[in-house]
């Protein structure tokens, strides 16, 4: 099948880049925004929830050495899906769940994902799945951060509550 790309609203995309730059199969892991209508949002517009984005992530991705699938159960086992209010320390719809979906197939394939999570956890599952609108990259500064700034990532992590999150 190829290269295609999958866009996930994890939290802080800062947070979410690393689960998914480790599989085999990832090809790209781009920080940035999708969800709102608003054309080139910057980074704080976004952080002040002033534009209707998400931070969000595109994942590019080879089909013929990971699924679609298995990207959700990545996707779902780094979040904490059982809060709609934001993730972790990071508050508001900009850090808020979201699966944006580019064909019927991810549609489907998404919405049978989390409500089996939702039916195996017995809890109320806030992912939104929304159709793929656009993506706007973040600036330079914002792309592999954890390995640009190691210990100012970290520290992000101890704080916002998700390294100690199991």
């Amino acid at each position: 099948m190829g290269i295609r790309r999958a866009y996930f609203a994890g939290g802080c995309f800062w947070c979410v880049t690393p689960i998914f730059r480790i599989q085999n199969g990832v090809t790209s892991v781009v920080s940035g925004f999708s969800g709102g209508d608003e054309e080139n949002p910057s980074y704080l517009d976004v952080k002040r929830q002033l534009t209707g984005h998400r931070e969000t992530v595109c994942i590019e991705y080879d089909t013929d050495l990971i699924s679609y699938g298995a990207l959700l159960d990545i996707f779902l086992a780094g979040v904490d899906p059982f809060d709609g209010e934001g993730q972790y320390g990071d508050r508001g719809r900009s850090y808020t769940l979201a699966v944006y979906y580019t064909d019927e197939a991810e549609r489907l394939e998404s919405l049978r994902k989390i409500d089996g999570f939702k039916e195996e956890s017995g809890k109320d599952v806030f992912v939104s799945v929304e159709p793929f609108k656009s993506f706007y990259p973040a600036g330079e500064e914002h792309q592999d951060y954890y390995l640009k700034n190691p210990e100012a990532f970290e520290k992000e992590l101890i704080e916002s509550g998700r390294k100690d999150r199991d």
